[in-house]
């Protein structure tokens, strides 16, 4: 998924002389957003299950919101404040959405559709206000916050969407996250096949690596009357954490 598929340089409004404080997309790029997909999953529920959620989630929320400032007032792109915020969110959407169900009881059948509106909202406010949905976009701040605030619905849905399949449709995690998996290849080879629009394409895979990647995390952390493996959340936490922190470490920011 890269190249044109990376959501090439817009016709639509695309400043490539400013500024761009969000990752290009590349095959690491991919690689760490399924691995964040997967940590926010168990490292939610570590501390859910560990802690008092009536704390834990304010606390985890306060230090999404300063990790954004950060990430919104930073005068350039450092990758790892980047994926910094990109872990936040993944904790805190996967909070939001598991708030919705176990403290609200809304079922996983109309929080997904709920979340699901949602991100189609900002999309559709998103492209009247600025004409562009391209990432190599980002280039002002109003777009910063649209792409954060679809970054964080994204997570919500694909949380509410992994949980859906697994435990509502009863499918299991690693019988979702399979689904999710196969699901993921779709956009690509409708972009590669079928010319599917770049723009659509990237954000298809973008919302789709949620619950690929928590589903997988769940069934490595979970006990097996779950399903899983019983790995432990906060041991796959722990280890899904150092693995990105080393491929960030590694990864070399592309050029736009």
């Amino acid at each position: 998924m890269q190249g044109k598929f990376a959501d090439a340089v817009s016709l639509e409004g695309g400043n490539g002389s400013a500024t761009v404080k969000v990752a290009t997309v590349s095959t690491s790029f991919w690689a760490i957003k399924l691995l964040t997909t997967g940590m926010g999953e168990t490292t939610s529920d570590y501390l859910a299950h560990t802690f008092d959620p009536a704390i834990v989630v304010p606390i985890v929320g306060l230090l999404t919101v300063s990790a954004l400032v950060l990430q919104l007032t930073a005068k350039r792109y450092f990758d790892w404040l980047y994926w910094l915020v990109v872990v936040m969110v993944s904790v805190f959407g996967t909070m939001i959405a598991d708030v919705l169900h176990i403290g609200f009881g809304v079922p996983y059948v109309v929080s997904t559709p709920v979340f699901a509106a949602a991100l189609a909202t900002i999309f559709a406010l998103w492209r009247t206000s600025e004409r562009t949905l391209s990432i190599h976009s980002i280039t002002t701040r109003r777009r910063e916050l649209f792409y954060w605030a679809t970054v964080v619905a994204t997570f919500a849905l694909g949380t509410a969407a992994g949980d859906m399949t697994a435990t509502t449709f009863r499918l299991g995690y690693f019988a979702s996250g399979v689904l999710f998996a196969a699901l993921f290849a779709v956009p690509a080879l409708a972009y590669w096949g079928l010319r599917l629009n770049p723009t659509v394409a990237f954000w298809t895979a973008y919302v789709i690596t949620r619950p690929v990647g928590a589903s997988f995390a769940d069934w490595f952390g979970v006990s097996p009357t779950r399903g899983g493996l019983d790995l432990g959340t906060g041991a796959t936490s722990l280890v899904l954490a150092l693995v990105i922190a080393a491929l960030v470490a590694c990864r070399g920011r592309p050029k736009v």
